[in-house]
């Protein structure tokens, strides 16, 4: 759009952005043509981990965390580290394990509902239907 000779206007309207971004594409464009304007690589550290370890660590996850000598069969950032580290050698960070089970793994965080072993559901519902009425009502 820009050896067409297009508006920079036009330009944000067709592309859907400011038209400060254009003009800063255009600068980059009469410096550097339009190889200046391609996606260029991905800067920073690489990951510890690559696909083929998240992949494995994901097959060991889905196992659960008895599979793994676990007493309880729930995952916490430390379990998660120790059989990273097992499967691929690579320690990780606890803020690291939680990037790689949020970011890459797309987990969330699950906490496990607290309830009673001898809770009765049967008995709640009934005092909920008979009890509490009773309750509210007064004297």
């Amino acid at each position: 759009m820009f050896e067409e000779g297009a508006s920079n206007a036009e330009i944000a309207r067709a592309v859907g952005v400011c038209a400060e971004s254009v003009r800063r594409w255009r600068r980059v464009w009469e410096q550097d043509g339009a190889s200046g304007l391609r996606r260029r690589a991905a800067t920073g550290r690489p990951p510890k981990l690559d696909d083929a370890q998240v992949e494995m660590v994901r097959a060991a996850l889905a196992r659960g965390a008895r599979a793994h000598g676990f007493e309880a069969d729930l995952w916490t950032l430390e379990r998660v580290g120790a059989v990273v580290e097992q499967k691929t050698g690579v320690v990780l960070s606890r803020a690291s394990v939680w990037r790689l089970l949020t970011g890459r793994l797309g987990w969330s965080l699950q906490r496990p509902e607290r309830r009673a072993v001898e809770r009765d559901e049967s008995e709640i519902a009934r005092w909920i239907a008979h009890e509490w009425p009773r309750i509210k009502k007064g004297p």
